[in-house]
């Protein structure tokens, strides 16, 4: 099954893909990969969560902005391609937590973000991760997340 047609089966939105907030392109396409730039959980310019986690999010909280954030990288990857159909497949995801002193769980706020890209590009969803703690990251946020895909050559060219 796509992961369009996965999209509609599981009744999950993609939100739109947001503007790059400073001096970078959202997706560069190169050698077969397309790198994703960070995301952070933003929804018409504003954030959506603020603050570390440890202190003023929970890992409930924080994994639900690593899922937003995954959407939001999942958007610009359609945005890019006009569609999901050329990803093959999520190589890997980069997840830093905004932490507080003392939090160690960035493993499962990840989650939020894995959880979500296996359940749209099935086992091509599953990826290699990094979950790392920040000390402050974009506009406050509490998780930025970003990720590479392994992306098939346009109907009729070859690799």
């Amino acid at each position: 099954m796509s992961a369009e047609a996965r999209l509609a089966e599981l009744g999950i939105d993609i939100p739109p893909a947001p503007a790059p907030v400073a001096s970078y392109v959202p997706v560069v396409e190169s050698n077969g990969f397309a790198f994703v730039s960070g995301q952070v959980p933003i929804s018409d310019g504003k954030l959506l969560w603020t603050g570390k986690l440890g202190r003023d999010l929970d890992v409930d909280a924080g994994a639900e902005a690593c899922r937003r954030c995954a959407l939001q990288a999942v958007a610009a990857l359609r945005s890019h391609f006009g569609s999901l159909e050329r990803i093959a497949r999520i190589v890997k995801v980069t997840v830093w937590v905004a932490s507080a002193d003392g939090f160690t769980d960035q493993p499962k706020v990840a989650n939020g973000a894995s959880d979500v890209l296996a359940e749209i590009f099935g086992e091509a969803g599953r990826h290699a991760r990094a979950a790392v703690a920040a000390p402050e990251l974009p506009l406050g946020a509490p998780v930025e997340v970003e990720l590479i895909a392994e992306v098939v050559p346009p109907a009729g060219r070859r690799a």
